[in-house]
């Protein structure tokens, strides 16, 4: 049961003494939802596990029968619902199962002197307890670790039945061998649970802790600290930074700390930092892919203005004077990384851009005309719905400034006035698990301080 409800936890686990840029936060009733899971996802697997053989030796007044129990396979299990707690103590979780009973079946080889007989059997075992303290920790590439604290199991009884051979001889001395058969299921308990314990381990140190978005841009999402568990929450702190895959820069800002507040009437909560965008603004800013040409071939033809000295005529007076009848080009870029910012409600953008204009000569060479800087501010919602993280976006300020000139001083006021209110709407798919939806989702914008 166990290895099922940390199989969740593979999906964001994903540095040291730094503040987290993103959190997620498991409650207790998302632990118990994964329990009821994964309690049915090995109750189908149980029937498909052939159990390893059991060998041994029994002595009788006349000798000793040596014996083995081979082709074991599970015919019915009553699995009582486990107990999954999160377990403060070792900073993990406590996991028991109480009175599991287990109907198997499998055939027998026995050897007593020279006599060698063969047959099947039938097996019950009964009121099998097992518990379970796994501690949760951090290695020192950020990946999610787990260890075995302690494991205790009990086997309350065994009956068993042989069929075939000259099982009628020794069935009367299975009350004489049966406690040993106990004895060593129950002895192999403790170390398949460690055991998938340390499969467990492997895969999550086998997980990728970035990841390239595309050619460009990598996000980088280990642990920041150890877990930290109470007795409603587990609580995971992740990096959350976006580098360019060209220089790995770190941004000239730092993640600030903030709290997520506990839900407990959800089962998982996310909380995303305004550090995470600006990381992957920062990213794509200087890797220099913050910048765009644009050229006349990208106007529509019937639109009123085009990008050819005599349109834009009408703003710069001398400008189809000294260059008459050319096509032009417009280069816009970032003078700094855009800055989101998070306030009640809303999410804002900071945009200070520029744009060179360029007169295109007909031996293709390009003339500098003018610059003008760009300041702009965005503010825009965003919500969920349809399983789709939706959002809306407008500008809120656009001033001009001419911050450079090769053909005169010139007004920009009509230019600014030609530049419509932009406003966007935005749907992305949220992403989906296997045998996992998404339902009653929330999502809320508040200070950075606080929580998204």
């Amino acid at each position: 049961m166990f290895p099922s409800v940390i199989v969740v936890l593979l999906l964001i686990s994903l540095t040291c003494g730094e503040n987290p840029a993103v959190q997620v936060i498991l409650t207790n009733k998302g632990l118990q939802y994964g329990k009821n899971v994964g309690a049915g996802w090995i109750q189908d697997k149980l029937e498909l596990i052939t159990l390893p053989d059991i060998s041994g030796g029994v002595d009788i007044v006349i000798g000793t029968i040596y014996y083995t129990l081979t082709g074991i396979t599970i015919t019915k299990c009553d699995f009582p619902e486990p107990s999954v707690e999160f377990y403060e103590d070792t900073t993990g979780f406590k996991t028991s199962i109480a009175g599991l009973s287990v109907a198997l079946t499998g055939g027998w080889r026995t050897n007593f002197g020279a006599i060698h007989d063969r047959g099947s059997f039938d097996m019950a075992i009964f009121n099998v307890d097992v518990t379970s303290v796994v501690e949760l920790g951090k290695d020192p590439d950020g990946h999610l670790s787990i260890t075995s604290v302690s494991c205790d199991a009990q086997v309350g009884d065994v009956d068993i039945e042989f069929h075939g051979g000259a099982s009628w001889i020794f069935q009367p001395f299975v009350k004489h061998f049966k406690g040993r058969i106990s004895g060593e299921i129950e002895e192999r308990i403790c170390p398949n649970v460690r055991e998938s314990i340390v499969n467990l381990e492997y895969h999550l140190q086998a997980a990728n802790v970035s990841f390239d978005v595309n050619e460009d841009i990598t996000f980088d999402l280990p642990l920041t600290g150890l877990p930290v568990i109470d007795a409603s929450s587990l609580n995971l702190g992740l990096k959350g930074e976006f580098y360019s895959t060209k220089t790995h820069e770190e941004p000239p800002f730092e993640a600030q700390s903030f709290t997520m507040p506990e839900q407990p009437g959800y089962m998982l909560s996310m909380g995303l930092s305004e550090f995470t965008l600006n990381s992957a603004s920062y990213g794509y800013f200087s890797a220099g892919l913050l910048q765009t040409s644009i050229n006349d071939s990208m106007i529509p033809p019937g639109s009123p203005m085009h990008l050819n000295t005599s349109s834009m005529g009408r703003f710069i007076p001398q400008l189809p004077k000294m260059f008459p009848g050319l096509l032009m080009n417009l280069l816009v870029y970032a003078r700094e990384a855009p800055l989101f910012s998070f306030h009640p409600g809303a999410v804002k953008l900071d945009f200070q851009g520029a744009v060179k204009a360029f007169a295109i000569q007909p031996n293709g060479t390009q003339t500098p005309l003018f610059k003008l800087n760009v300041d702009s501010t965005f503010s825009g919602k965003v919500w969920i719905a349809d399983d789709t993280l939706k959002g809306s976006m407008g500008m809120n300020n656009f001033t001009l400034t001419l911050a450079a000139s090769e053909v005169g001083t010139f007004k920009v006021h009509d230019i600014k006035t030609t530049s419509q209110f932009l406003k966007l709407g935005i749907g992305v798919a949220l992403p989906r698990m296997k045998q996992a939806q998404l339902i009653n989702t929330v999502l809320k914008i508040e200070e950075v301080s606080k929580t998204l």
